[in-house]
C-alpha cells in the first residue's frame, strides 16, 4: 500500500505544471503624483485620485494583500501580495492616504510605502514633517528612503550622506525605522548595492518585471518596480498585477 502511494506522489511531482512549482510572482508598484495633472512636469508621473482609486478598488475585489517592506516576510503567508511604492514625496500623496481610508473594509486594509528625498522635506510641493509623521502613525503608510538629495548614485562619493544621513532624518521625524531604499532613477551597480547593505535591508530598482524569489546574490537589493502611468488603463493595471 504504501508503494502504490509513493508511486502516485512520484507520478503527482512529475506531471505537476512547472508553473505550479514556481515562486509566485508579485507585484512592486510604482507611482509619483495622485493629482490631476495641471501641466506640470512628467504628464505619465501623474495619476489621477479617481484613477488610482479604480485601481485600489480593483486590488479589493480580487483578492490581493497590500503589503509594506516591514511585512517583506508575510509574502508567503497571504493571499495576492502585492506593493504599493510611491517616490519623491510629493505633497499631493496625502490622496493616497485618504483613498487608502476610503476603500478599506473589515477584509481589505490598504498599505503603501512612500520613498522620500529627505532634503527636500518641507518644500511648496513636497510632504512636511508634520505629514510625514502623522502618515507613518497612520499604521497605513510607511515611510522609507529615496536618499538625501536624489543623486544619480552611480555617479557620487559621498555615500553616507546620501544613504546614511537620509535614513537617520527621516527616522528622527517619524521614529520608525527605515528599512529599504528606492534608487535614484533606478541607478545602481554593485558598488551601490554594498553601500546600501551598510544602512538597509531592501534595494528598490527600476527593472519593469514582477519579482520572483529565485535565491540569487543580494536578490533584495535588486527588487524590480513597474511604473503605473497616466495612460495606464485599468485594463491594463489588471494584467499588470494579474502577470498576464
Amino acid at each position: 500500500m504504501k508503494k502504490t502511494a509513493m508511486f502516485f506522489l512520484c507520478l503527482l511531482i512529475l506531471f505537476t505544471p512547472s508553473q505550479a512549482l514556481a515562486a509566485p510572482k508579485i507585484p512592486i508598484l510604482i507611482y509619483h503624483s495622485i493629482d490631476e495633472f495641471h501641466g506640470h512636469g512628467s504628464k505619465e508621473l501623474y495619476v489621477t485620485p479617481e484613477n488610482f482609486e479604480k485601481q485600489m478598488m480593483y486590488l479589493r475585489e480580487h483578492g490581493f494583500t497590500l503589503l509594506t517592506f516591514e511585512r517583506w516576510k508575510d509574502i508567503h503567508k497571504v493571499n495576492k501580495p502585492i506593493f504599493i511604492t510611491l517616490d519623491d514625496g510629493y505633497k499631493n500623496n496625502l490622496n493616497v492616504l485618504a483613498i487608502f481610508q476610503k476603500v478599506k473594509n473589515e477584509h481589505f486594509k490598504p498599505a503603501g510605502t512612500i520613498f522620500v528625498i529627505s532634503d527636500f522635506i518641507g518644500r511648496s510641493n513636497r510632504l512636511s514633517k508634520s505629514d510625514l509623521k502623522m502618515m507613518a502613525d497612520s499604521g497605513v503608510i510607511s515611510i522609507q528612503s529615496h536618499t538625501a538629495t536624489h543623486p544619480d548614485l552611480t555617479k557620487i562619493t559621498n555615500y553616507e550622506y546620501e544613504l546614511k544621513q537620509s535614513k537617520d532624518k527621516i527616522e528622527k521625524i517619524t521614529r520608525k525605522p527605515v528599512i529599504a531604499l528606492a534608487y535614484p532613477y533606478g541607478n545602481f551597480n554593485n558598488k551601490i548595492i554594498e553601500e546600501t547593505k551598510k544602512y538597509y535591508m531592501f534595494g528598490l530598482t527600476t527593472t519593469p518585471e514582477l519579482f520572483s524569489e529565485e535565491g540569487i546574490k543580494n536578490e533584495l537589493y535588486l527588487l524590480p518596480r513597474i511604473y503605473i502611468k497616466y495612460s495606464t488603463s485599468l485594463e491594463e493595471f489588471a494584467k499588470i498585477v494579474e502577470g498576464e
